[in-house]
């Protein structure tokens, strides 16, 4: 049993929702020699998050942009964290529906992600700067 550990940064983007899976796979551990294993993804920050979606067609990153800000909207009169912007407030929320964390599968060297899925940084802050992620790899070589 292997483990291997190292931390990731993503370049800064724009508020939305980005495929990164080739960012990931060029920073992260190596997993050309992993029979089988599982990858951990963990970013460490509050106001984005990791998920996998679908990889091919752009639209579909818009479209969930567009419904999380009409489900989590800025400037809802409720909000007391004001402190860091309008857009703050929001982002932590948005983190906390669709979370800090990834476990993929490993197989045969390679993600066992399926046809259409690749990993997505969401960034929630219109500004967000590099986002760290630590990359765990676990597996049998």
């Amino acid at each position: 049993m292997i483990w291997d550990q190292t931390t990731i940064t993503l370049p800064a983007q724009p508020r939305g929702f980005h495929l990164v899976t080739h960012d990931i796979l060029a920073q992260g551990p190596a997993l050309t020699n992993c029979q089988v294993g599982l990858l951990n993804l963990f970013i460490q920050h509050t106001s984005a998050s990791l998920a996998i979606n679908e990889n091919a067609d752009p639209d579909v990153r818009g479209d969930l942009e567009r419904h999380f800000n009409v489900m989590v909207p800025q400037h809802a009169p409720h909000y007391e964290h004001l402190t860091e912007g309008p857009d703050d407030m929001p982002a932590h929320i948005k983190s906390v529906l669709i979370g800090s964390s990834l476990s993929i599968p490993v197989t045969d060297g390679k993600l066992a992600l399926g046809t259409w899925q690749g990993i997505y940084l969401c960034e929630h802050r219109d500004h967000g700067g590099p986002r760290r992620v630590v990359a765990t790899l676990q597996g049998r070589w």
